[in-house]
């Protein structure tokens, strides 16, 4: 790639209700060939601007795109993975630091986050949800029932928690491993966002080319700016009857080029405690702990990266 042809400025827009209120941030193609959040903000952006679509109150940053170079890519990552390992950097060495560099301090501005994400293999839409209220070292929290308030209003009745304090065991593996690690490397926008004092939600809206993923971004966003009371809305969108709430528990990781599924596996496929999942390059079998779920399954991880997720039942957002 030449350097012309690295882009060379993010596209922010911004609506400022008259009165004042919340200060929303949406996110779109944090992952370049995550387009379904993108598609949904211009579709915002387009009913804003005839009229269709009124703020009345607060603050509203959209931002379509927020890796130009991996979505002129159309691959996850530019140089690398933004969502993993963000903050500021005072020395950047490659695009997506510079990239950090400008959008932490848009995120230590807002009060509430919506990141718009697609996932790889065929499933449900759910949403990301972060820690339960606490004062621990790794992920301190304390506005758990606003950011689950938020989560239940945005169109999905299946939920995720665990991310960080799972990838902080899978840290520990590695480095057990002889492998370099940080925890910090689990560190994306809605980590970020947290330690800012904002909430902050991730919506995986589908597979990365489901027709209905933009559709659902579309809502989500709508349904946010409803509950948030920034326009207004004669039927509000109302909390799902039932919720699905898984929490994940452990994250394998491939060790060799030869490591192989057993079979095919799908995002939130049901497993029986005792199901052989996986196998070594060596032979050996890989089983599931407990009955759950097999959670981001990646045929085509690399070694030594995340490979499949363990997840069980939850009691939150019951």
């Amino acid at each position: 790639m030449s350097v012309t042809s690295v882009p060379s400025t993010l596209p922010i827009y911004q609506y400022a209700g008259i009165q004042p209120g919340p200060k929303l941030l949406v996110f779109g193609a944090v992952h370049g060939n995550e387009t379904c959040g993108t598609i949904a903000i211009r579709r915002v952006l387009q009913e804003l601007e005839n009229g269709a679509l009124r703020l009345e109150r607060g603050t509203l940053t959209l931002i379509p795109v927020v890796n130009p170079l991996a979505y002129q890519l159309q691959r996850r990552q530019g140089d690398r993975d933004m969502n993993r390992s963000m903050g500021i950097t005072e020395k950047p060495q490659d695009f997506e630091d510079k990239l950090s560099n400008i959008i932490c301090p848009i995120l230590q501005d807002h009060d509430v986050l919506l990141d718009l994400h697609s996932f790889h293999t065929p499933g449900t839409p759910f949403a990301l949800i972060g820690p339960a209220n606490n004062s621990g070292q790794l992920e301190p929290f304390a506005f758990a029932e606003a950011e689950e308030s938020l989560a239940l209003h945005l169109g999905v009745s299946r939920f995720v928690e665990g991310w960080l304090e799972t990838y902080a065991q899978g840290v520990s593996d590695r480095q057990t491993r002889g492998v370099e690690a940080n925890v910090e490397y689990g560190v994306g926008t809605t980590e970020v966002m947290r330690r800012y004092g904002g909430i902050a939600v991730t919506l995986e809206c589908g597979q990365h080319e489901e027709v209905q993923a933009p559709d659902v971004a579309y809502k989500a966003i709508r349904n946010t700016l409803a509950h948030l009371a920034m326009i207004h809305t004669d039927i509000p969108h109302q909390p799902p009857a039932k919720t699905e709430v898984i929490k994940l528990y452990r994250v394998v990781d491939k060790h060799h080029d030869e490591d192989r599924f057993y079979g095919e596996w799908n995002s939130f496929e049901k497993i029986k405690q005792g199901q052989i999942i996986a196998h070594r390059h060596d032979g050996t079998p890989l089983t599931a702990e407990k009955d759950g779920w097999i959670v981001f399954p990646n045929p085509e991880a690399r070694v030594d990266d995340e490979w499949y997720y363990l997840a069980e039942s939850s009691v939150r957002l019951r």
